[in-house]
C-alpha cells in the first residue's frame, strides 16, 4: 500500500460541485489501495475576501487576529470535503494545522515550519480513514497561537506532510495540466514539461512562476520528496519535479522555461559615497526591516564626484518600510536621494543546460532588442538569467523570448479555471 499526499488549491475547491469532483478523485485514489492524505486551500477567493474584510474594520489589522481570521477559510473547505467523501461511503477525518502537528515559529503571517508531528493523521490512516488537513496554517508551541505560513502555504503543508509521513509522492493539483514553459495565460503557446529538476523549479518559482511556491520546492528538495504537478480537472499525467540522481548523464534542455513577475519594485539610492563599507551599511539598514532583496546593481562611480548609485529590487509590499528606514538614515549615510519605481517587470529564462552552452545571454538580449524592449537591470546564476523591464512590456517580452528559444508549442495551452493555483 502506497501513501499519497494530495494538495488542492482554491480554484479546485471553488464551489460545492468542485468539492464533490475533488472528493471523487480522492476516493478513486483510496479505492486503488492507497493511503491518502489531503492538504486543502480555502475555497476560491475566500482568503482575499477575508483580507479585504479585515481592512474594512481595521486599517492595520493585528497580526495574531489576522491569522485567526484567515485560517477559517481552510477549515471550511476541509470540513466540506470530508463531508463529501463520507457521502461516497469512505471515512474521512478533517484536521486543522495544529491538530495535524504542523509546528511553526511564532512569526504571524509568514511562519516557518520547525517540526511536523502528524500523530493524529497517522492514527486516521491506520484506521482506514482519509485524512484531510487544512493547508496554510500551523501552531507555535511557545505562544500557543495559531499561525499562517504565508502565500503558497498549502503547498508547503502538503510537502511537509509528505516528508514526515514518508509518502511515495506529493501530488499538487491545480487548474493547469502541469508546469509549463511559461504562464499559459500570458504565453498561449507554452507547452507542458514532462519533467523538471527541483533546481530548475526553484529558479522558476523564484522568478515568478506561480504553479509552485518556492518554499514548497525548497522543502521538497531538502527532504527528497517527489512532486507531481497536475490538473484537478482531468486525469492527465502532469509534470514530475524530481531531484536528479547523482551521476545522471541525461542532457538537459538549454532553456526549460520563461517566467515573469510583476510583484516587485525598484529602489535606487542616488549619490552614495563610493567608499569601502558603504554598501554594507546601506544593506544592513535594509536587512533590519526584514525585506527580501532580489537583484542589486551598482553603477561605476563618477570620477568628478566620487559618488555612485545603487539600485535593488524587492517585493512591492515591502517597499514603503524600506524607504522609511533609509530616509531615517539619509543624513548619516550621506546619500543624495531615493527613487522608487513600482512599474517594473522581471523576466527570467531558466535551464540546467546553460551550464554547458554559450550564447544564451546574447540570444535573450537580441530577442528583446528586436522587439524594442529595453533592459534596465540584469542578474544571473548558473542556470538563470533575469532582466528587469517596464511592467507594461513584460507580457510581450515573455512571448518573444519564449519564441526565440524555440519553446512555442503547436497548440494553445488549456487553462481550466484561471488562477493558476
Amino acid at each position: 500500500m502506497s501513501l499519497i499526499v494530495q494538495k488542492y488549491g482554491g480554484s479546485s475547491v471553488a464551489d460545492a460541485e468542485s468539492i464533490k469532483r475533488v472528493a471523487k478523485r480522492i476516493v478513486e485514489t483510496r479505492r486503488a489501495g492507497n493511503e491518502v492524505v489531503v492538504a486543502v486551500s480555502a475555497m476560491g477567493d475566500t482568503t482575499d475576501e477575508l483580507i479585504d474584510l479585515a481592512h474594512q474594520v481595521s486599517p492595520i489589522p493585528d497580526p495574531r487576529e489576522m491569522d485567526m481570521l484567515l485560517t477559517t477559510g481552510e477549515r471550511i473547505s476541509m470540513a466540506l470535503l470530508a463531508m463529501a467523501i463520507r457521502d461516497m461511503g469512505y471515512e474521512a477525518r478533517s484536521y486543522t494545522g495544529s491538530q495535524a502537528g504542523m509546528i511553526t515559529d511564532a512569526q504571524h503571517g509568514a511562519a516557518r515550519i520547525v517540526d511536523v508531528t502528524p500523530g493524529r493523521v497517522r492514527e486516521a490512516l491506520d484506521a482506514g480513514a482519509i485524512a484531510i488537513v487544512a493547508g496554510f496554517q500551523g501552531f507555535n508551541r511557545d505562544s500557543k497561537d495559531i499561525t499562517t505560513l504565508g502565500r503558497g502555504g498549502s503547498d508547503t503543508t502538503a510537502v511537509a506532510l509528505a516528508a514526515a509521513l514518508g509518502a511515495e509522492v506529493c501530488e499538487i493539483y491545480t487548474d493547469v495540466d502541469g508546469v509549463f514553459t511559461a504562464d499559459p495565460r500570458v504565453v498561449p503557446k507554452a507547452h507542458k514539461l514532462e519533467r523538471v529538476t527541483s533546481e530548475e523549479m526553484l529558479e522558476l518559482a523564484a522568478a515568478g512562476a506561480k504553479v509552485l511556491y518556492i518554499r514548497a520546492v525548497e522543502y521538497a528538495r531538502r527532504h527528497g520528496v517527489t512532486l507531481h504537478v497536475r490538473s484537478s480537472f482531468n486525469n492527465n499525467e502532469g509534470t514530475w519535479v524530481v531531484n536528479p540522481v547523482e551521476g545522471e548523464t541525461v542532457e538537459e534542455p538549454i532553456i526549460t522555461g520563461v517566467a515573469g513577475d510583476l510583484s516587485e519594485a525598484k529602489i535606487t539610492v542616488v549619490g552614495v559615497p563610493d567608499v569601502p563599507g558603504k554598501a554594507a551599511e546601506i544593506f544592513t539598514i535594509v536587512a533590519k526591516t526584514g525585506a527580501n532583496i532580489d537583484m542589486i546593481v551598482q553603477n561605476v562611480s563618477a570620477a568628478s564626484t566620487g559618488l555612485t548609485d545603487i539600485s535593488f529590487t524587492l517585493p512591492k509590499a515591502e517597499g514603503e518600510k524600506v524607504l522609511t528606514a533609509l530616509r531615517a538614515e539619509q543624513s548619516e549615510q550621506g546619500f543624495a536621494s531615493l527613487q522608487y519605481d513600482d512599474q517594473i517587470g522581471k523576466l527570467a529564462v531558466v535551464g540546467a543546460g546553460m551550464r554547458t552552452s554559450s550564447g544564451v545571454s546574447a540570444q535573450l538580449f537580441r530577442a528583446l532588442s528586436d522587439a524594442g524592449i529595453n533592459i534596465e537591470m540584469i542578474s544571473t546564476s548558473e542556470i538563470r538569467i533575469s532582466v528587469v523591464t517596464r511592467a507594461d512590456t513584460l507580457p510581450e517580452a515573455m512571448r518573444v523570448v519564449h519564441a526565440a528559444f524555440g519553446l512555442d508549442g503547436d497548440a494553445e495551452a488549456v487553462v481550466y479555471a484561471g488562477t493558476g493555483r
